[in-house]
């Protein structure tokens, strides 16, 4: 105990500390912020589609369903350190490197969108059928039935289904950055593992756990002031 008490006293230690963790918490907080972004916009309409296109919804089509939910299915099977190495090319192609923040933005995307869209899907089954049906009763289109009724009505859940999202790719983050992606995934690796460094990896590991446990506050405390319950 007395020497992390030395060490965290230390001035060359902290001065080492305020050189690296802040750049790799910037590279953390935008891949996790921009990829949760673009996770929610592919993965919206797509929970939203899984939803409607069911059996006795507001536009029943079980081909589209059953496609979608098996695509889905597929990319939700893909352990995220494979898809990472498998998106290579596609990355590569897109952001024109595979190495790095931006590059790592790509395969989160990819495997976050899937995992979205059905937290959607499981938030939308939860609005009540009456609501949808007095809508419909009033003549509401489907596109104002998904904007007016089942995005509303399923605003907590969706809220908490954003943070458990957040949280998720928080973790992926960790995964990027051991093959190249940055952020504070890869300090741990660099700086802790490779030079045997407990000490930063321990420094790491607290600031995920701080960022994960305030997302989680975040999204408990704004699902729980919107939920009608």
């Amino acid at each position: 105990m007395e020497d992390i008490i030395a060490m965290f006293t230390n001035p060359a230690y902290l001065e080492s500390l305020c050189r690296v963790i802040p750049e790799a918490l910037y590279e953390t907080l935008y891949m996790v912020i921009v990829s949760t972004i673009l996770a929610y916009v592919l993965g919206v309409p797509m929970g939203v589609l899984l939803v409607i296109t069911s059996e006795g919804h507001i536009m029943p089509n079980p081909w589209v369903e059953r496609i979608l939910g098996t695509i889905i299915n597929i990319f939700r099977s893909i352990p995220f350190i494979i898809l990472l190495v498998a998106l290579i090319p596609f990355t590569t192609m897109l952001v024109g490197t595979s190495i790095g923040t931006t590059a790592a933005i790509v395969p989160l995307v990819v495997s976050a969108a899937p995992f979205v869209a059905r937290l959607v899907e499981s938030s939308l089954r939860e609005v009540s059928p009456g609501v949808i049906e007095a809508a419909l009763s009033m003549g509401a289109s489907p596109w104002q039935i998904i904007y007016k009724v089942l995005l509303p009505e399923a605003k907590s859940p969706l809220i908490l289904g954003v943070a458990i999202t957040t949280i998720n790719i928080i973790a992926y983050t960790a995964m990027a950055g051991a093959v190249g992606g940055g952020g504070l995934g890869d300090v741990a690796i660099q700086y802790g593992y490779n030079r045997y460094r407990t000490d930063m990896m321990i420094v790491t590991v607290l600031i995920l756990v701080i960022i994960v446990q305030l997302v989680q506050w975040i999204g408990t405390t704004l699902a729980r002031k919107l939920s009608h319950r």
